[in-house]
């Protein structure tokens, strides 16, 4: 579903996973350079300039010209066997992070907008679009290009090297997943207001596709409710799966109804789509992170160590996510949208249930999951404890059935967070 709900933000970070896109950028300012080289040259601050005979810059422009496209074409190369492999290591919902490398795309965007300029610089140099003092100008940007792409070439290379390996998928995937926890731990309802008790008799608002909720544009729905004088809630938030003709908001009005009732602008406020993605889901890293780790655990790697660096990393992000803000920190501008909040069980269900199916035979990681689920047992937070008690219990429940030596079980049973507890 498109519309005006889209925010510009969104639309960024879908850019952002796009190939194209920063090659263009990069390309459009090649472009802009050559041309802010030709007013320089029809301006007076040509003769402050020295001159540079034209022989010099067309062979610093030539030498750009034929190394850049073979560099381009080498990179295009290096990025998808790398893109394979980080796809192949981690899951496909891992696959969209790892287009977001910003080195990968720096570089690729740097080398083909090096090779549009010193074809267009050559090209209008030919045509005698430049004279005497536009020379110089192409000239000092040609260096200046040619030094960028030797420093961006040596640095992509050093992050080309680690992109397809396990452990940069990890960290990528726990730095996706904290932005959106920390945004959602200021916003706790994307800005809006808790929804508190049953939603009242209103007008419902259904999905005609479907697909996950991506992204709730809550300030547009502010605006709408303002000038209805209406009030809306959500009622299914970011990750939300939804079927044709279901409730995702209800709005209802403190007065009259207004004659013309346009409940088609409130469903632009919401984008859903085939998949979901990171921008306003916290539950989703964590549901890529336990994919990383049940992969791990599969007969055909058999990595316990990677699924323990995973529980290690959705500790240290639920710690800092259920962290107490200080009073009046929360930012809640829009207060005729109802949301409401993350459903931590739900959350506990995508990261831990996985683990401790497939890892409930191996005693490290079932011993390693019961202390993480122990720690945050031992939470201020009550939901949190609450989920993590429920899932050392399920989890302890199939180690039991899984392990068949006394001592292993033991282990797991003395590091959930119930042991010697009547």
């Amino acid at each position: 579903m498109t519309g005006k709900g889209k925010s510009v933000l969104f639309l960024i970070n879908r850019l952002r996973e796009r190939l194209w896109f920063r090659p263009a950028v990069f390309s459009i300012s090649s472009l802009v350079a050559v041309f802010a080289a030709g007013w320089v040259d029809g301006s007076d601050l040509g003769h402050w300039l020295p001159d540079i005979d034209r022989e010099t810059v067309e062979t610093l422009l030539s030498i750009l010209a034929a190394s850049m496209l073979v560099i381009a074409t080498f990179a295009v190369g290096s990025m998808v066997s790398a893109y394979t492999a980080a796809a192949n290591s981690g899951t496909p919902r891992t696959f969209n992070l790892v287009l977001r490398d910003d080195v990968s795309q720096l570089a690729h965007s740097t080398f083909i907008a090096a090779f549009i300029f010193s074809v267009i610089a050559r090209v209008s140099l030919d045509e005698g679009y430049f004279k005497g003092d536009g020379h110089f100008v192409i000239f000092a940007v040609a260096l200046l290009v040619f030094a960028m792409v030797v420093l961006v070439f040596v640095y992509w290379v050093d992050s080309i090297a680690r992109l397809g390996l396990l452990g940069p998928v990890i960290d990528r995937a726990e730095r996706a997943t904290r932005v959106v926890l920390e945004q959602n731990r200021r916003r706790p309802w994307l800005g809006g207001v808790a929804a508190e008790g049953r939603a009242p008799k209103g007008f419902s608002v259904l999905t005609d596709t479907v697909g996950y909720v991506q992204e709730i544009n809550v300030e547009d729905l502010q605006e709408w409710a303002t000038e209805n004088d209406a009030r809306i809630r959500i009622m299914a938030l970011p990750g939300t799966f939804l079927s044709p003709r279901e409730e995702m908001a209800r709005v209802w009005f403190r007065e009259a109804t207004p004659p013309e009732l346009e409940l088609q602008k409130v469903a632009t406020c919401f984008t859903v789509d085939r998949d979901r993605v990171f921008d306003q889901d916290p539950c989703l890293g964590f549901v890529v992170l336990s994919e990383i780790a049940m992969k791990a655990l599969s007969p055909a790697v058999n990595d316990p160590g990677t699924a323990r660096k995973v529980l290690q990393t959705m500790l240290r992000l639920l710690d800092e996510w259920r962290q107490p803000l200080q009073a009046g920190s929360a930012e809640t501008p829009f207060d005729r949208v109802e949301l409401p909040a993350v459903d931590v069980g739900n959350l506990f269900d995508g990261a831990f249930t996985g683990i401790g199916r497939d890892g409930a035979g191996t005693v490290e990681v079932a011993v390693a999951l019961q202390k993480t689920l122990s720690v945050l047992a031992a939470s201020h937070d009550r939901d949190v404890a609450e989920a993590a008690l429920r899932h050392s219990a399920m989890a302890l429940a199939r180690a039991e059935q899984a392990l068949s030596l006394s001592q292993d079980l033991e282990a797991v049973r003395a590091a959930s967070p119930g042991y010697g507890q009547a």
